[in-house]
């Protein structure tokens, strides 16, 4: 069957956008054909440095024929209803039309026969159209003003439009361009014209011109080069998925090549060489996994087959790294002339946020906030306030302004230093030592065991116990941004949790008091991510929290230094109690998404959110406590009978409140049980309310369900046997108020009213 080959065909489209853009295309010709009533068998976009292709397969050669229906007005409606009718149906009179009936009587119905159009028309039609409304993050907009078509809006100027359809060319023009059947090989190596008619020829005339098509099968090209480069040395590559993508897209014709550096530069963290070569030159590291660190090597990935190998080009690479080394050289040993506590103080010149105070400012709160917290995760208050307060010293240095990505990871490797901790691969002496560079003016080593005085001092003042707490430190300065995202790992270690908890919380507050708060799609500050960071740490951790209450309140009441704006002490009061049960309510939010992602029933993780008065608990370990046990417990039959049975007694309550029919007071009068069943059911009843009161204070949840799967026995026969409307009013309201009674001792668990099923 006949295929369409579409190819747009530009300057180099930055290689963050291209898949985006493939896809973009690609679901716009698929719906536009499945619109036109062609169904492709297959639909297959590309993506490149300088074009993105796409094939569809198994298309008709004209559109089938199609019939429309479109009802009209009923028969008598006014003449401006039905003029505008025949309008919208294309047609001149009601003769047209067919009558119809239904159950509210006669109406028209205008039935269309449209015949089929040729593909190739159809495909001629929306393709401009496609396009010029296509969506790129960013376009540019180019050409003469005069042209007939005007200016086009693309990522990068457009240069050709190749647009096939079974072996023809298709024509249109866009932006003074016409469709052809013509395209380009590689820009340097094969720059010549190339004519194609068919997917597959076009496929096998870019890579004769030196051009791979798919963009997966660059990176295997890649990967596997590097690999074996790295092989042949004894070493390993270090994976990088992200730069493997992008370095894919810069490349037509990738060509992977090992390169070196001086080994001085291993005295450099690895995190710093690594950022060095692949932010700046999109470098992989190689690692020397015999020393336990980088190796002093790296693969870079070219567009071209060198000559003479790659010398040249090599010799460059490595030319313009030991610069770029050079330049984190000169900025790690900068920094490390000053102490990340004296660097605090330069903190407070830092706007953290207008209206929230200084850089300095939060981590004065986050300090505060980490000591109290650290007693419930297990962590000494006094060395989780002191990491706290330098986890953001590192954002004043050279090398974070430099690579942000660093944030935390040179903080923690400037107060290693610091505290005389060597933080390097344990072999970098024995390969190093001789070859480490040296400050300007100095013979020594560029990494000194040179702490800042006051930590001298300090140690000097401690016992054989203050290197593990210099280490916890650093670890929690290093961790505290985590985790990062939902796949990122959450620290682990106490005072790692205590300060990253922390930092979260009070990004969370801030924003929270000033009215800075997520909406819709839009989240600028990530508060997002920071709530879903704080459920991770809690749930896995199980930090019992609360944080509407307690020390959360607590330091959102007292602002941490921020002021309030209220006229008065009780709507101050007022504000910030509403204030912190609307950012309970978004925590409440997040936990669902995560436990719902995490295989968690959606109604029964609504059915454990509430306390028995339905307001939102804030604790989310006891929620996730209590929805463990629930849904255990409704996987038994015990347990799907009583929500049954539930359900039922909540139902004939529910219809005689809308009946206006409950009593006031609905209490229960055992003088006035007239069957037995009524009596084994309040029996059983108060036994489970006695249990379950006990197991809930002891959050033994399980116990609590086991208390309340005793109930299902005499429910079910009391509902068997007794009536509860019975003519007698007090009988009746008596055994109303059983029911009531039934509702209320379970709601102490769960409030199994948004259980469905």
């Amino acid at each position: 069957m006949p295929e369409l080959m579409i190819e747009l065909f530009s300057e180099e489209i930055p290689a963050r956008m291209q898949l985006r853009g493939a896809a973009t295309l690609e679901r716009a010709v698929n719906k536009a054909l499945l619109d036109a009533g062609l169904m492709p068998e297959g639909v297959k976009a590309f993506a490149g440095a300088r074009r993105l292709s796409l094939v569809a397969t198994g298309l008709l050669a004209r559109q089938p024929d199609r019939r429309e229906e479109k009802k009209g007005p009923r028969v008598g409606a006014p003449a401006k209803a039905v003029a505008g009718f025949l309008k919208s149906a294309g047609l001149s009179s009601l003769d047209q039309c067919e009558r119809r009936k239904d159950k509210k009587g006669e109406f028209y119905v205008a039935v269309i026969d449209q015949a089929g159009s040729d593909t190739a028309e159809l495909v001629a039609g929306f393709m401009p159209d496609i396009i010029a409304k296509f969506s790129w993050p960013k376009s540019m907009r180019w050409g003469a003003s005069s042209s007939d078509d005007g200016d086009l809006k693309w990522v990068r100027p457009l240069h050709r439009v190749l647009c096939v359809f079974d072996g023809e060319v298709v024509d249109f023009k866009i932006g003074g361009l016409a469709a052809s059947d013509k395209t380009e090989g590689h820009r340097f190596m094969a720059p010549g014209e190339i004519q194609t008619r068919s997917f597959d020829g076009y496929a096998t005339k870019l890579r004769a011109a030196k051009v791979i098509l798919d963009t997966e099968e660059r990176k295997e090209i890649i990967a596997g080069d590097a690999a074996t480069l790295c092989q042949a040395q004894g070493l390993e590559l270090v994976e990088d998925a992200g730069l493997l993508s992008e370095v894919a897209g810069l490349s037509e014709w990738p060509t992977a090549m090992i390169g070196g550096f001086d080994e001085k530069f291993l005295a450099l963290p690895d995190e710093v060489l690594t950022a060095s070569m692949r932010g700046h030159q999109k470098y992989f590291s190689v690692r020397d996994p015999k020393a336990g660190g980088l190796a002093n090597r790296f693969i870079c990935v070219a567009n071209i087959e060198a000559p003479d190998g790659g010398k040249a080009m090599r010799e460059g690479y490595e030319r313009v790294l030991t610069a770029r080394l050079s330049d984190a050289w000169y900025l790690y040993n900068q920094d490390r002339k000053i102490s990340l506590e004296d660097r605090v103080t330069d903190l407070d010149k830092v706007t953290f946020f207008e209206g929230l105070g200084s850089v300095g400012d939060k981590a004065r709160r986050v300090a505060a906030l980490a000591k109290e917290i650290a007693p419930a995760v297990g962590a000494d208050p006094e060395t989780a306030a002191r990491a706290a307060i330098l986890a953001k010293a590192d954002l004043v240095t050279g090398m974070v302004k430099e690579f942000p990505e660093l944030q935390g990871v040179m903080g923690r490797y400037y107060y290693l230093a610091e505290s005389g901790i060597d933080a390097l691969p344990p072999s970098f002496e024995a390969r190093s030592d001789e070859r480490a560079p040296q400050d300007e003016g100095s013979s020594k080593s560029a990494i000194p065991n040179n702490p800042h005085p006051e930590v001298r001092a300090q140690r000097a003042s401690k016992d054989g116990k203050k290197a593990p707490t210099d280490q916890q430190i650093a670890d929690a300065i290093r961790d505290h941004y985590k985790p990062a995202g939902q796949d990122d790992a959450a620290p682990t270690a106490p005072v790692s949790v205590a300060v990253a908890l922390a930092d979260k919380l009070v990004s969370l507050f801030a924003f929270w008091r000033i009215g800075e708060v997520p909406t819709g799609s839009s989240d600028p500050f990530a508060l997002r991510r920071a709530a879903l960071g704080v459920i991770k740490l809690l749930l896995e951790h199980e930090i019992p929290l609360a944080l509407a209450s307690g020390i959360c309140s607590k330091h959102f009441v007292s602002g941490l230094g921020m002021h309030a704006h209220s006229p008065s002490k009780e709507s101050q009061q007022d504000a910030e109690q509403n204030t912190l049960l609307l950012l309970l309510a978004f925590f409440h939010d997040r936990l669902k998404v995560y436990l719902k992602d995490n295989g968690h029933r959606h109604d029964a993780i609504d059915a454990v959110r509430t306390d028995s008065d339905g307001n939102l608990q804030d604790d989310l370990v006891l929620i996730v406590a209590k929805l463990t046990a629930l849904e255990a417990f409704l996987k038994t039959d015990d347990g799907a009978n009583l929500a049954a049975a539930y359900k039922r007694a909540v139902n004939i309550l529910k219809a005689e409140e809308k009946k206006g029919d409950l009593p006031d007071a609905l209490i229960v009068d055992a003088g006035r049980f007239a069957e037995p069943q009524e009596k084994s059911f309040f029996a059983a009843l108060c036994d489970a309310e006695a249990k379950v009161e006990k197991a809930v204070a002891s959050e033994d949840f399980e116990a609590a369900m086991t208390a309340l799967a005793a109930l299902r026995a005499p429910v079910d026969h009391f509902f068997d046997k007794v009536t509860v409307n019975a003519d007698d009013a007090a009988l009746r309201a008596n055994r109303l108020a059983l029911l009531a009674r039934l509702r209320a001792g379970t709601a102490r668990v769960a409030d199994f009213s948004k259980l469905e099923g």
